[in-house]
C-alpha cells in the first residue's frame, strides 16, 4: 500500500517545486516589467509581493525595465492637467491634476516617468515630480529669464549603475545681450544648480516652446521660421538643421518625436496623408549642394482618406504612438497596427499633449 502511494508523493513534490520556481520567476523577472498602477494593485496579492514591490531596489529595477508609453497628460490655458490612459486597467496615476504639488502648475516636459512642471504663481518655480508616486522636488531659481512659455526639455535616462535619479533640464531662451540670438541654460540634479552655457546661437530665429525632444545627447526644437534648432549637450554647440523635403517646419502642422532612438518628424494629415520620417544624416548641412545624400528617410506614409476625424495637426509622436488633433477631438494612431483610436471627443485647439511612462522612479 505504501509503495503505491510513493509516485503520488513524488508528483506532488515536483508540482510544488514547479510552483515555487514559477512564483520566483514571476517575482524576479516579470514584475519589474509592469507599469506602476498594476504594481500598486499587485501589492495585495501577498505579503511577499508587497514587500518586494515596496523596496527602493525594486523601484530602481522597474524604472530601468518598463519603457512603454502609458498615456498622455493634456492641458490647455489655465485649466489643470488631465491624464488619458492608453490602458486604464494597467496604466494610471492617483492624482491626474497634480494637486499634490504646492501650487497650480503647467506641465512643460516629460522623460521616462518624470514630469517637469512650472508653477503659475510667484517666481514660476520649476518642479520635478513622479505622478505615480506623488514624489516631487522644487528646483532652484534659474539665472536667466526663460520667458512665460519656456522652451525647456527634461532629460532623464535611467541607469542600472545610478540608484539616485539623475536628470537635466535644458532651456533655450532669447538672449538679453544680443538681438536675434538664443542662449541655453542647463540644470543638473547632480549639482542642484543652473548654469548658462557659453554657446550663443545667432540664427535670428524663434523656437516653438513645446516642440523640444532629446535624442542621444542632442536636443532639437522646431523653429517658427523653418528648420530645427539643434543643441549638442556634450559639446555645447548649436546649429540649425534643414533638409526636410516636405518643409513642414515652416508651419504648425507637424511635430518632432523619437522613434528607434532616432529623431523623427511626423507631418500633418491635412493633405490626407500621415507621413513619418526619421533623421538619417544630420551632416547634410555641410555637404555640397548637389550631394545626393538624404537627411531624412521616410518610414511610413498612410493615406487617412477624407474622414475629418483623422485630419489635423500632429501633437505628439514617440515610438509607435502618434496623437492627432482634429475638430472632433484627439485621436491616436498605432504605427504597428495602423489603426486609429479616439482619445477624447473634445475639440480644444489650445491643448498641449505630453507623453508619460508609468514608472516607479524615485526622486
Amino acid at each position: 500500500m505504501d509503495q503505491g502511494r510513493r509516485p503520488n508523493a513524488v508528483v506532488a513534490n515536483d508540482n510544488s517545486k514547479i510552483y515555487m520556481d514559477l512564483k520566483s520567476i514571476i517575482k524576479e523577472h516579470t514584475l519589474p516589467f509592469l507599469p506602476a498602477k498594476s504594481l500598486f494593485r499587485f501589492k495585495g496579492v501577498c505579503r511577499d509581493w508587497k514587500l518586494q514591490i515596496s523596496t527602493p531596489f525594486f523601484a530602481h529595477n522597474q524604472s530601468n525595465s518598463f519603457h512603454s508609453v502609458s498615456g498622455f497628460f493634456c492641458q490647455s490655458c489655465s485649466n489643470p492637467p488631465t491624464f488619458i490612459s492608453l490602458d486604464p486597467n494597467s496604466y494610471g496615476v492617483p492624482d491626474p491634476s497634480l494637486q499634490f504639488l504646492p501650487e497650480p502648475v503647467d506641465i512643460r516636459s516629460s522623460s521616462n516617468g518624470l514630469l517637469c512642471c512650472q508653477g503659475r504663481t510667484g517666481d514660476n518655480a520649476y518642479y520635478i515630480c513622479n505622478p505615480a508616486t506623488k514624489q516631487w522636488k522644487k528646483l532652484p531659481k534659474p539665472n536667466a529669464d526663460h520667458g512665460s512659455n519656456p522652451a525647456i526639455v527634461l532629460i532623464f535616462e535611467p541607469s542600472l549603475l545610478n540608484f539616485v535619479a539623475e536628470y537635466k533640464l535644458i532651456c533655450a531662451f532669447s538672449s538679453a545681450d544680443f538681438d536675434n540670438a538664443l542662449e541655453f541654460e542647463i540644470y543638473s540634479s547632480a549639482e542642484n544648480c543652473w548654469r548658462i552655457s557659453g554657446e550663443i546661437y545667432f540664427g535670428a530665429t524663434k523656437i516653438k516652446p513645446n516642440s523640444g525632444v532629446h535624442v542621444n545627447g542632442i536636443i532639437y526644437w522646431l523653429s517658427k521660421t523653418g528648420g530645427i534648432v539643434v543643441f549638442d549637450l556634450t559639446m555645447e554647440r548649436s546649429q540649425r538643421l534643414y533638409g526636410h523635403k516636405n518643409g513642414f517646419y515652416s508651419h504648425n502642422h507637424g511635430c518632432l518625436g523619437v522613434m528607434n532612438e532616432k529623431l523623427a518628424s511626423v507631418i500633418s494629415s491635412y493633405n490626407q496623408t500621415l507621413t513619418v520620417s526619421v533623421l538619417s544624416n544630420s551632416y547634410t548641412n555641410t555637404m555640397a549642394m548637389n550631394s545626393k545624400v538624404k537627411a531624412w528617410d521616410t518610414k511610413l506614409s498612410v493615406n487617412v482618406g477624407e474622414s475629418p476625424e483623422y485630419q489635423g495637426p500632429v501633437l505628439y509622436a514617440c515610438e509607435d504612438v502618434i496623437v492627432i488633433q482634429s475638430d472632433r477631438g484627439l485621436y491616436s494612431f498605432d504605427m504597428k497596427t495602423r489603426e486609429f483610436g479616439r482619445l477624447t471627443s473634445e475639440a480644444d485647439h489650445d491643448i498641449r499633449v505630453v507623453g508619460y511612462m508609468n514608472s516607479l522612479v524615485e526622486i
